[in-house]
């Protein structure tokens, strides 16, 4: 089903069930060389991991005689060696398997070895855990190939790359699209992904343990004894803020007051958020951040909505994102993968309306059609009308563009409901018990009912003319709250058929203008949004280095001494039992 998505035909798909690793499968079906092996240019593949097979008499097996069988309690090498057996001189290979691949000794560990020797593993990418539904370990993607041009092995940490999905941790764009890139590239990155040479791995017994090349551990927080004792933040812990300081010069010292003779500072602005903003060289990095993507709506305009018939999914979300990246590469401290998240996040929605309208017209813009919702009926999920919507064009986005007055008169009247019901809480609090006694049908009763009050309310003989004035309010506030909520339905109902014409009538400049709001506004904030995630990272930095060492020790010390000084002063100028004060005395003495 897989591929059929993906357009390859049914016809070309050629399915078998049976046990490939006791017989040999896929083979050739036609031509002189029927009954051999088929060789593939790619293999795609999450075999069950470390599952049980029968290895007897597979020494001489073509797959395995080189490399060695893998034992009978875990067949992932099993697996992987068909596959790679399988594979063309140029093609590639990518197999899911649990890490104990990479260190378990025995047969394993042969395997292993000749795949080092023989150069077949191309990249490891350790994954996040708990992204496949049924287990929860964490597990890898090992890349192999027959002949490389390279002899080391690319070894990457992904495994903190991830959101969490409900139960499930899931791979984002951005995190799938770095670890393409870095294969790609075959980039080192500090924490993340390192080359390693064959030497280095011979010398770790060819042990593949990610952790042992690839450090992406946390660096663990520290506290300066000094600066705990007497307060100051360390120069070494600023320091280590280095990358932000390289990007802002001057903005340094607009933060920090360094001690005369101490490697030491304080943090010398009350509001940091704003220092930040109006430092120069901040002021002139968002400056650069807005010049490098000067254009960049209207290139999306151009690309998505002007050639919208002619858009081709993967290939324009390439086109975009290479741009995203170029724009960013001058740009120091953003993260190229968040700005392209924004583009990603945004994808599947953008690229849904250009296929509904390359399959039906532009004329789909101006659609209107029955919404649907899914409801429990009888323990089955039914799916039922829910009013109208457009087809291509949300109603809230057309009301805001053309109709905003109409939807700031609603607020306001929903704003009148809410008061409304505040004004009546407040009315009811200020009855006294003698005045509900005297309106209620019950003395349980312990506030006004509105199913007790009407316009016709007749409170007992007794009730003042203050009661009386009390209960008409109340009644006048609900057939206020009730005009105001058929009010509130009428106008929503007027406003709903004012955006129905409206979406039936657009021009096809207003089409392109609906669509930039849809599709272009909300990916420009995003990116944007990658600039202020960098500010804020530095102010929450700059802010958690101030509140590590506000408080020192000495100045808690000199607290409870000067404390210690007011409670003996005070129980000093005390008389009475001679020893209780004796005990108050030793009290003092014990705090000292």
């Amino acid at each position: 089903m897989n591929l059929v998505m993906r357009g390859i035909q049914p016809s070309n798909i050629n399915t078998r069930c049976a046990d490939s690793l006791d017989e040999d499968w896929p083979v050739q079906k036609i031509g002189s060389e029927i009954g051999q092996p088929l060789y593939v240019d790619a293999v795609v593949s999450n075999p069950p991991y470390s599952q049980q097979w029968d290895p007897r008499d597979r020494e001489n097996d073509a797959r395995f005689k080189d490399y060695g069988v893998a034992p009978k309690s875990k067949a992932d090498y099993a697996f992987l060696l068909h596959e790679l057996h399988h594979l063309k001189p140029d093609g590639i290979l990518t197999i899911v398997l649990p890490h104990g691949v990479l260190f378990r000794g025995g047969e394993e560990e042969q395997i292993r070895t000749n795949l080092v020797e023989k150069n077949n593993i191309d990249a490891i990418i350790g994954l996040p855990a708990n992204i496949f539904f049924g287990t929860g370990i964490p597990t890898l993607i090992m890349v192999l190939k027959q002949h490389r041009d390279q002899d080391d092995v690319l070894i990457i940490d992904a495994s903190k790359g991830f959101v969490k999905d409900g139960k499930q941790n899931r791979l984002r764009a951005c995190d799938i699209k770095k670890i393409a890139d870095t294969v790609r590239n075959r980039k080192d990155i500090t924490g993340f992904s390192k080359k390693v040479s064959r030497k280095e791995i011979r010398s770790n017994g060819y042990n593949l343990n990610i952790p042992r090349y690839v450090d992406s551990s946390e660096v663990a927080e520290h506290f300066d004894i000094y600066a705990t004792m007497f307060g100051g933040i360390p120069n070494t812990e600023i320091d280590a803020l280095q990358k932000y300081w390289d990007a802002f010069p001057s903005l340094r010292s607009d933060l920090f007051k360094p001690h005369a003779e101490k490697p030491y500072a304080d943090l010398k602005v009350e509001d940091v958020k704003t220092a930040i903003e109006q430092n120069t060289d901040v002021k002139w990095f968002t400056m650069q951040f807005s010049e490098a993507f000067h254009g960049f709506a209207d290139h999306l305009h151009r690309v998505l909505i002007d050639n919208v018939k002619h858009v081709h999914e993967l290939q324009a979300q390439d086109e975009i994102a290479t741009d995203i990246f170029r724009r960013l590469a001058a740009i120091p401290l953003v993260d190229k993968y968040a700005a392209y998240q924004a583009l990603a996040d945004r994808w599947p929605a953008i690229i849904t309306d250009i296929e509904t309208i390359q399959e039906e017209g532009i004329d789909t813009v101006r659609m209107v059609e029955t919404a649907y919702k899914i409801v429990k009926k009888n323990d089955e999920d039914v799916e039922v009308p829910d009013g109208l919507k457009g087809r291509i064009l949300p109603f809230e986005l057309v009301q805001q563009v053309k109709f905003q007055t109409d939807l700031d008169a609603i607020t306001a009247l929903q704003s009148r409901v809410e008061a409304i019901g505040s004004e009546v809480e407040e009315v009811r609090d200020s009855f006294t018990e003698e005045e509900l006694e005297a309106y209620c049908d019950s003395e349980k009763e312990n506030a006004p009912d509105k199913k007790k009050i009407t316009a016709d309310a007749k409170p007992k003989a007794d009730v003042e003319d203050e009661t009386k004035a009390k209960l008409k309010k109340i009644v006048a506030l609900w057939n206020e709250q009730t005009k105001t909520t058929k009010q509130i339905k009428a106008d929503r109902l007027a406003l709903e058929e004012k955006t129905i014409q409206a979406i039936e009538h657009l021009t096809d400049e207003e089409i392109a203008g609906f669509l930039h709001q849809k599709w272009i506004v909300p990916v420009c904030e995003g990116i944007n949004g990658s600039l202020t995630a960098v500010l804020s990272a530095l102010e929450s930095s700059a802010l958690a280095l101030s509140r590590k060492y506000a408080v020192s020790y000495q100045q808690i010390d000199d607290e409870i001494t000067a404390a210690n000084a007011e409670f003996a002063k005070l129980v000093s100028q005390l008389t009475g039992d001679e020893f209780a004060i004796k005990g108050l005395e030793a009290l003092i003495h014990n705090e000292k």
